[in-house]
């Protein structure tokens, strides 16, 4: 899954550098303009994903996949750059009042959709008013609820005025711009852009080929330039050691490893000579979460027993291979957000059973199964196919609950069945998954009991009423210590209440080929300069079709 969109950008661009990985290859190719000459045009990097899209409208998606596809597509109005300073995309500037309420952004000028309408200003406040709009069936709405009045001042300037502080209002903008043009009186959930998108980004859509790929195509016209390379194709491959036979065999340029193919299977002569891998703490968690709807997990202390049951550390050495840290909560160690202090859950399985029998569960038939009122403890456990850490994950985490007497089957589904049918749906007992974590602490959208409508981010139904109140504050202050003590809160009460079990904080671990020249890791990740990555000429590979 992936956190609000408007925060989080593109998925390559939720990462943040760190300077030690484990047995990390810290090759990371030829400077741009060095020993192989200068940049050229052409080619194409074909990335592997083990997902296909949902939506290729960002409003209304939730997946990674779409999103990173959808990311090169659109624009915001804003956008992170290298060093995580906000920089202007779609705005070439805008003004901030001295009281923080009002916003007036000045939008570039030139800029075209794709299919050659030019952007306006119209645009942005018709983007703004279909996402505050409750037919719109998007989980991205709460930032936008916050503005008191939205106004076009002229074709290139818009102004947005709240009517109190709003800490990520200037960030919320970072959201993608839909075409008014195109979508002004249509219904959103039935229009032909979720599978033919038309943006003002660097690339355009070319074709979706269901469960095989997603093919895109450089914009000439782009005004940040022209990208270097040609076209990008995401190819939609289920299963990982497929997907490395196919990195191995140089049908696919890129894609993320898994800890067992960084450490082991890439450590050799070939991978050094045609691949170049990266490391680094990621932007991200993976937890396990339960459905509180299921009276089965309604109980605090069956779900602290299940946290006291699962050894965190087994996880970070037998699955990650020590690539990765112990998650606490929602935030990244070492951010200025994250609170080291909360409650922890140590390995101790005497307390968790402990726990749940103060719940209720004992093995009152003697089967070796827990039960409360002639009810079983059994569960079924969702991962999504294709995701070997998560499978591995989970049946840890079987594992260790049947040494409890806790039942637990793993069911695996293939990712867009497993967002749009389970997911959203809430048709599931507990889950395997992770968050992109945004830049800004803002966490409204996922934990916020308001958010637990179809399609919401808050589908485990979690409700708090000082998390909403902690949540409202935090959003509502500029002073960062204040905002500080907010989320302090609220990882205090999450690691109380334990609505997800925090798992860890992978590290990333992507890898290229090593003909794509111009990746620059930094602060913000590695996707930052995207459009300036290059093959050159002797190196190139495929050429783009019409």
């Amino acid at each position: 899954m992936k956190g609000p969109f408007s925060r989080a950008l593109a998925a390559t661009l939720g990462l943040l550098l760190t300077v030690a990985c484990a047995g990390a290859d810290r090759d990371e190719g030829p400077a741009v303009g060095g020993a192989d000459g200068p940049p050229a045009t052409g080619d194409i990097l074909v990335e592997g994903s083990i997902g296909d899209a949902s939506n290729l409208i960002p409003l209304l998606a939730t997946d990674n996949t779409s999103h990173s596809i959808s990311g090169l597509i659109f624009n915001g109005l804003v956008k992170y750059d290298r060093d995580l300073n906000v920089v202007g995309d779609l705005a070439e500037s805008w003004e901030i009042s001295k009281n923080g309420l009002v916003i007036t952004f000045r939008l570039r000028k030139g800029v075209r959709w794709h299919d050659g309408t030019p952007f306006t200003a119209d645009d942005v406040l018709f983007t703004y008013r279909l996402t505050v709009d409750p037919k719109t069936p998007t989980a991205y709405a709460g930032d936008f609820l916050k503005v008191k009045r939205a106004e076009v001042l002229d074709a290139h300037t818009f102004r947005v005025t709240y009517d109190k502080p709003f800490a990520p209002a200037l960030m919320s903008w970072g959201a993608s711009v839909m075409p008014k043009h195109l979508l002004e009186g249509q219904d959103v959930t039935r229009s032909p852009l979720a599978r033919h998108p038309i943006g003002t980004g660097p690339y355009r859509f070319k074709e979706w080929k269901t469960g095989q790929k997603i093919a895109l195509e450089y914009n000439p016209d782009y005004f940040e330039g022209r990208p270097w390379i040609d076209g990008r194709v995401m190819r939609i491959i289920p299963d990982m050691a497929t997907m490395f036979l196919e990195l191995r065999a140089k049908g696919i340029d890129q894609m993320g490893l898994t800890p067992l193919q960084y450490t082991r299977q890439t450590e050799n002569r070939y991978f050094r000579n045609n691949f170049r891998k990266y490391c680094y703490l990621s932007f991200a968690y993976t937890y396990l979460g339960f459905n509180l709807q299921n009276p089965m997990f309604a109980d605090r202390r069956v779900r602290q027993a299940l946290a006291h049951a699962i050894d965190k550390e087994e996880l970070i050495d037998g699955i990650l291979l020590g690539l990765g840290r112990e998650a606490t909560g929602p935030f990244k160690p070492g951010t200025w957000q994250h609170n080291p202090n909360v409650k922890r859950y140590p390995y101790d399985p005497k307390r968790a059973l402990e726990l749940l029998a103060e719940a209720g569960w004992r093995d009152t038939d003697g089967d070796g199964i827990l039960d409360r009122n002639g009810r079983r403890f059994e569960f079924e456990l969702l991962a999504n196919q294709g995701n070997e850490v998560r499978a591995k994950t989970a049946e840890i985490v079987q594992r260790k609950l049947a040494e409890l007497g806790i039942s637990v089957k793993i069911r695996v589904i293939e990712w867009a069945a497993f967002i749009k049918e389970f997911i959203n749906k809430r048709r599931f007992d507990a889950v395997i998954l992770g968050w992109t974590i945004p830049m800004d602490p803002d966490l409204y959208d996922v934990w916020h009991s308001s958010k637990t409508g179809p399609s919401e981010l808050n589908f485990v139904s979690y409700r708090n009423a000082e998390v909403d109140e902690m949540l409202e504050k935090g959003r509502s202050t500029f002073d960062r210590s204040e905002r500080k003590r907010c989320y302090d809160r609220i990882q205090e009460i999450l690691a109380e209440d334990q609505p997800y079990l925090f798992l860890y904080v992978p590290d990333a671990l992507p890898i290229f080929n090593a003909r794509i020249r111009g990746i620059d890791p930094a602060p913000v990740g590695i996707g930052h300069n995207m459009i300036r990555w290059y093959v050159p000429k002797e190196e190139q590979k495929y050429v783009m079709t019409q």
